[in-house]
C-alpha cells in the first residue's frame, strides 16, 4: 500500500494546479494509494505567499487579512471533511479555483455557494464549522505537519510499503512532486535506488521518519 500526504494553500494557484495532477496519478495508477489532502497554514506559508505576490511583509493590515481567509478557508474544508473526504477535496479545489484562479473575493457567501455545489448539507457544515473539533482537525494537521517538518506548500510525504523502506519520502515544491510516481513503483530497479545512501540529499528530497501515529486517513 502506498500513502501520500499532501500540504496545500487553500487558497493557492499552485497547489491547485498540483492537486489535479496528484488526483489524477491516484485515480489512474494501478496501485493501491491512499490520499490525504492537507491545508497547511503557518507564519512561514503566509511569508512566502506575501513574497511572491510582491507585498511588503511589514504590510501589517495584508498580513493578517491573508492569514484570516487562509486560515478560514482550511476550516471551512476541515468543516466539510466531516460529511466526507471527496466533498471536502472538491470544495477546496473549487475554492482555488475561484478564490486564486477567477479572482473572486473570499467570503461566506462563495463559501456556502461552494458548500451547494458539491452537494453538502449546508445547516450541518454551518453548525461544524463552529465547532471546536472542526479547530481540533485542523491543529492535528499543522501538528502532522511540524512533525514531518513541512515548511511550504505544496510538499508531499509519501510512504511506499511496498518497498519495504521504514522511512517515507518529503517532496518539497511544485517541480518535486514530479517525481511521486517513480516514488510509488514497487519494480527491483525502484526499491534498489532508494536505498542507496545519499540518493535523497539532492535539492527538495529527504527522508522522513516513520510513524504510526501519522497513518490515520480522515
Amino acid at each position: 500500500m502506498i500513502e501520500i500526504y499532501l500540504f496545500v494553500n487553500p487558497l493557492g494557484a499552485i497547489c491547485l494546479g498540483s492537486e489535479k495532477h496528484l488526483w489524477n496519478f491516484v485515480q489512474t495508477s494501478e496501485q493501491k494509494i491512499q490520499f490525504r489532502l492537507m491545508p497547511l497554514v503557518n507564519m512561514q506559508t503566509i511569508d512566502a505567499v506575501l513574497t511572491r505576490r510582491g507585498t511588503p511583509k511589514h504590510d501589517i493590515h495584508a498580513r493578517n487579512q491573508l492569514f484570516e481567509n487562509t486560515y478560514s478557508a482550511a476550516l471551512d474544508a476541515k468543516a466539510l471533511q466531516l460529511q466526507g473526504k471527496k466533498k471536502a477535496r472538491e470544495f477546496l479545489m473549487q475554492m482555488q479555483e475561484e478564490v486564486a484562479c477567477n479572482g473572486k473575493e473570499y467570503n461566506h457567501e462563495l463559501v456556502i455557494s461552494l458548500v451547494e455545489a458539491v452537494g453538502g448539507d449546508v445547516e450541518m457544515f454551518t453548525e461544524d464549522r463552529q465547532s471546536d473539533l472542526v479547530k481540533t482537525l485542523f491543529q492535528e494537521d499543522q501538528n502532522t505537519a511540524r512533525e514531518m517538518g513541512i515548511t511550504t506548500h505544496p510538499s508531499a510525504v509519501v510512504y511506499n510499503y511496498a518497498c519495504e523502506r521504514d522511512y517515507g519520502v518529503l517532496l518539497e515544491g511544485e517541480d518535486a512532486l514530479a517525481d511521486i510516481p517513480r516514488l510509488c513503483q514497487v519494480d527491483q530497479e525502484n526499491y534498489q535506488i532508494f536505498h542507496i545512501d545519499g540518493y535523497l540529499q539532492r535539492k527538495n528530497e529527504r527522508r522522513v521518519t516513520h510513524d504510526t501515529k501519522h497513518l490515520k486517513l480522515m
